[in-house]
């Protein structure tokens, strides 16, 4: 299990990478594609502006190439390599990939992109009361 704090933690779950209490998107399903870019201005907990400058999320672009590629790597290996498909085949598996997790590439993308700029800060993070 992946815990508050880490970089990963917020890469994944799309939180606020300085809290690490709230999703940094409008809505958390990245299949709803008209939302799937929707970011909120600000976290409502400690109040970051996850659009640092204006259009700060197209060097996004770059990570998600990286990304994309490490998910067309993966299709590959595993079709080619591991079910032992003609290549034709493994070409196929690695569109399909791409087109079924876009989506998530691009959050992924984002969130990585954003969590390079900001860090965690651990006495934003909410006390649980019992």
């Amino acid at each position: 299990m992946i815990k508050k704090g880490s970089k990963l933690y917020s890469i994944i779950t799309g939180a606020c990478p300085k809290c690490h209490e709230e999703s940094m998107y409008s809505n958390k399903n990245p299949y709803i594609l008209k939302d799937v870019l929707k970011i909120d201005e600000n976290c409502s907990n400690c109040g970051i502006k996850y659009r640092i400058e204006p259009s700060f999320f197209y060097g996004s672009m770059y990570v998600s190439y990286a990304v994309g590629i490490a998910f067309a790597v993966a299709a590959f290996i595993i079709s080619y390599l591991f079910l032992g498909s003609s290549l034709m085949t493994a070409f196929i598996a690695i569109v399909g990939t791409l087109i079924a997790f876009g989506p998530i590439i691009m959050r992924v993308s984002r969130n990585i992109w954003i969590n390079l700029f900001i860090h965690f800060d651990k006495s934003l993070v909410k006390k649980k009361t019992d």
